[in-house]
């Protein structure tokens, strides 16, 4: 029995990935339904993403998404990973989250990141630059300080004002710091980068100052897992996500996720290729028994207390079933079968 996996918290980011030959309405749909099925799994939190202007994805307003998820279920957490604030007004944010926990108290998460668009197209619609990103910090006290009230312009946020919705900070790059400095919990990843990820976290433990929103470090780590019958079929689960990537990486756009036993077939470049042969590398990928030793090994190694998973594939059966059999070895971890 592993006490690491038994004590940690297990939760999902749904990213609304569009599939080859289905809609993106299709997707939000889709996602709604995974939420109801990690609910009854029994997954901590639920949380949506967003992205703007990507073929791929058809979540572009997570607290819109977000609400139509805790609407559909009653216990699971739900929120952002995240809402990018650089995109937004911080007062309109606020009352965004204002509404969603006065509508469903006590189940909303506020997660938070810093980018700003996938493309110079997409900054320039949105009315931002990547400069945007550079006061994070400032933006996000800003955000917090609508809970907290006291806005030097006089202004109150309503609903917000006085609500308590846990804050988390998506750390990218030098997101560890901000986190530790404005003491909120912390999502890191993702898991193919486990020597940068642990760098990130040492930061973050070292720098952290206690807040009213966090009284000590808590760290997330994010990414990939698939589990499966046989090793073989959790790669199958890793292949359209890799051509994606690999195919966004050599044409600037993220397109939608083809079928596995397409995406494996097609012609790739050396350097397609090269992009794809890493994209299926690093995750956590096998049999139960197989996933349940690397996931021991990085909560060893990184201290999390919880684990983020964010899986992305054709097939939503199969997709369905790895949530499954992750669910059922940290049932058993914990004593349960």
């Amino acid at each position: 029995m592993s006490s690491v996996i038994a004590s940690a918290r297990f939760s999902v980011l749904d990213r609304s990935r569009t599939r080859e030959g289905h809609t993106g309405a299709e997707a939000l749909r889709d996602t709604v339904r995974l939420a109801r099925e990690a609910e009854a799994l029994g997954y901590h939190r639920f949380w949506v993403s967003e992205h703007h202007g990507v073929p791929g994805v058809a979540g572009s307003a997570p607290t819109v998404l977000a609400a139509a998820v805790a609407g559909a279920t009653d216990r699971i957490r739900v929120g952002t990973g995240g809402v990018m604030l650089p995109n937004h007004r911080p007062l309109v944010v606020a009352e965004q989250f204002g509404v969603l926990e006065s509508l469903f108290p006590g189940r909303v998460d506020m997660g938070l990141g810093r980018s700003v668009g996938f493309t110079d197209g997409v900054r320039r619609a949105l009315g931002r630059d990547k400069d945007d990103a550079d006061d994070f910090a400032g933006q996000l006290r800003e955000l917090l300080g609508w809970f907290l009230g006291g806005s030097p312009t006089g202004v109150h946020a309503r609903p917000s004002e006085g609500l308590t919705v846990p804050p988390f900070v998506l750390a990218m790059g030098e997101g560890a710091e901000i986190a530790a400095r404005a003491g909120l919990p912390m999502v890191i990843g993702d898991l193919r980068g486990r020597e940068k990820m642990r760098r990130g976290i040492d930061r973050y433990r070292a720098l952290f100052r206690p807040s009213p929103w966090a009284s000590e470090p808590y760290v997330v780590i994010s990414g990939t897992i698939a589990v499966a019958r046989t090793p073989e079929e959790a790669r199958r689960l890793l292949v359209p996500e890799a051509w994606s990537m690999a195919y966004s990486r050599t044409h600037g756009t993220f397109p939608p996720l083809p079928p596995a036993e397409e995406a494996g077939l097609r012609a790739m470049t050396a350097k397609e290729r090269g992009f794809y042969e890493s994209g299926l590398t690093g995750h956590l990928a096998g049999t139960e028994e197989q996933v349940a030793a690397e996931l021991e090994t990085v909560l060893k190694e990184t201290g999390a207390q919880e684990v983020l998973v964010t899986t992305s594939t054709y097939d939503r059966a199969a997709l369905l079933d790895s949530y499954r059999r992750l669910a059922g070895i940290v049932h058993a971890e914990r004593g349960g079968g």
